[in-house]
């Protein structure tokens, strides 16, 4: 295939949970100084192999070569001793700690009299930001961060390592189109100086822009393995679930209706920075069954509008009109009860609670309708959690198993069956694809075009200017904090969409 040197390679690795076989006799090679891309659905074993291979987790059964000789990595310190450095897709981060002392947590310098270096530490570590092309201050809060710029500290906290094989799990899934590029760059320039990178996206488009080498997992055994100049998006997508691209973004005409959701200059000020707004005096409609695509990079207001509506943010200013009832200021549970729901951007964080059950997660924001004489009713309950299973298709053996068993698509079904629950008439989706499978993304698709064939208003941002294109009647751009342009389904393309979000 190459006349490049393996550096790491795995002999017929296995890994067996109680019930499931992961990794199936894996023989997974990574090339030295190129970026080698894994990809595969959610559950095909991509996540059981990388924490092999980072001492998280130990095989049952083959074993690891590295630099021809074999190795055993018990702990994650073991892997980063021997060069091998991991970036989770769920950010492994302290919210309430500093962006430098994040990224020299448990390895921290030490001046000569055995204290904490910090000016040492926040020069690194500003360096380290910089060359990824963000000037964010090392003193800052992981947790005043957005998720694109948190998954930019957990990057440079791994560049901070003397890492020579970096494994990337769903780097790009919470970035703008200018921070792609950035990244791209910064994994250009690890490849120059000798790095070698595994590379994890759900994203195939960009796994063909930046990677030189493809292997395809399904089912915990490797389908494909070659050289990434010879295939295109359609025949990756054959050999992980055996369909074609065709079939994946399909759009379908529905009727859309009169306004139902009216926002007339709404207004966020930004909390730091005299005269700035997060979002700028922002005017639009949705009307009854239409699909309302926001698009616009990272930083533009995107989710900050959406957290506007739903009433994360009280201090904002601006009238909201549901069917031409003015809403009364308030939080989030007032205009959950009115008929709004968001599904937001960071599932983990913001649209699960970890510690709860499937079922319970689902339940959580409509539990009010099921009590009958302060019992809750749990025949009603299941019922209405066995129809949201069935309509959704959500793949669960049991609705009373933790919601941190599900597959990242699963999770994010079931956040859509907690909004639906709650009878609304307006969906806010924030990036509601971000980090799952292909599959799981076209059932969301499905899903979306549904629910507006139904009549729901659904307004819903991406970063995924194909996903923006293909599902929305109407697109609105936004930048910084204003929506600067909109576009008709038939008069966009991605050329103008790029360049009015760059304004």
């Amino acid at each position: 295939m190459n006349n490049k040197e393996i550096i790491l390679e795995t002999h017929e690795l296995s890994k067996v949970f109680p019930g499931t076989i992961a990794l199936d006799h894996v023989n997974f090679k990574v090339y030295r100084g190129a970026v080698n891309a894994l990809v595969g659905e959610n559950g095909a074993g991509k996540s059981t192999l990388m924490n092999i291979l980072a001492g998280i987790l130990q095989p049952s059964g083959g074993h690891i070569v590295l630099n021809g000789k074999r190795v055993e990595f018990k702990s994650p310190v073991e892997a980063l001793r021997n060069g091998i450095g991991i970036i989770h897709q769920e950010l492994n981060l302290f919210p309430n700690m500093s962006v430098v002392d994040n990224i020299f947590v448990g390895r921290e310098l030490r001046d000569a009299l055995g204290n904490v270096d910090y000016p040492k530490e926040e020069g690194i570590a500003h360096s380290v930001l910089q060359r990824l092309g963000e000037n964010i201050d090392p003193k800052t809060l992981v947790e005043d961060l957005r998720v694109g710029q948190q998954q930019i500290v957990a990057i440079a906290k791994a560049l901070a390592q003397d890492v020579r094989i970096l494994i990337m799990d769903e780097p790009t899934s919470a970035l703008s189109i200018k921070e792609v590029k950035e990244l791209f760059n910064t994994i250009r320039e690890l490849i120059n100086e000798g790095v070698t990178v595994i590379y994890i996206s759900h994203k195939l488009d960009e796994i063909l822009q930046i990677a030189e080498y493809l292997t395809i997992l399904r089912d915990g055994k490797i389908v494909a393995h070659t050289a990434i100049d010879s295939i295109d998006v359609s025949w990756i997508i054959e050999k992980m679930v055996g369909s074609k691209k065709e079939s994946f973004y399909v759009h379908k005409e529905h009727s859309v209706g009169s306004p139902i959701l009216e926002v007339r200059n709404l207004s966020l000020r930004h909390p730091t920075l005299e005269n700035r707004y997060l979002v700028d005096h922002v005017t639009f409609e949705l009307n009854w069954g239409e699909i309302l695509g926001i698009f616009g990079l990272m930083g533009s207001g995107r989710t900050e509008l959406l957290e506007c509506i739903i009433g994360r943010h009280p201090e904002a200013l601006g009238e909201i009109l549901l069917e031409g009832k003015k809403l009364s200021p308030g939080g989030i549970k007032g205009k959950i009860a009115e008929g709004l729901f968001l599904i937001p951007e960071d599932r983990q964080r913001d649209g699960l609670v970890q510690s709860l059950s499937t079922a319970k997660n689902m339940t959580l924001a409509s539990v009010k309708s099921y009590f009958k004489n302060l019992v809750i009713d749990s025949t009603k309950e299941f019922q209405s959690i066995q129809r949201m299973i069935k309509e959704l298709s959500i793949v669960v053996k049991d609705p009373h198993q933790s919601i941190l068993s599900l597959s990242g698509g699963n999770q994010q079904k079931v956040i859509v069956a907690k909004g639906l629950l709650t009878s609304p008439k307006v969906l806010l989706m924030d990036e509601p694809t971000r980090g799952i499978d292909v599959n799981a993304k076209r059932d969301i698709f499905n899903i979306m075009l549904q629910l507006a064939s139904q009549g729901y208003g659904i307004i819903f941002v991406s970063s995924e200017l194909e996903e923006i294109l293909s599902l929305s009647d109407r697109i609105l751009v936004m930048c910084k904090g204003k929506i600067v342009q909109q576009f008709s389904r038939s008069n966009v393309t991605e050329e103008a969409l790029i360049a009015a979000a760059s304004v």
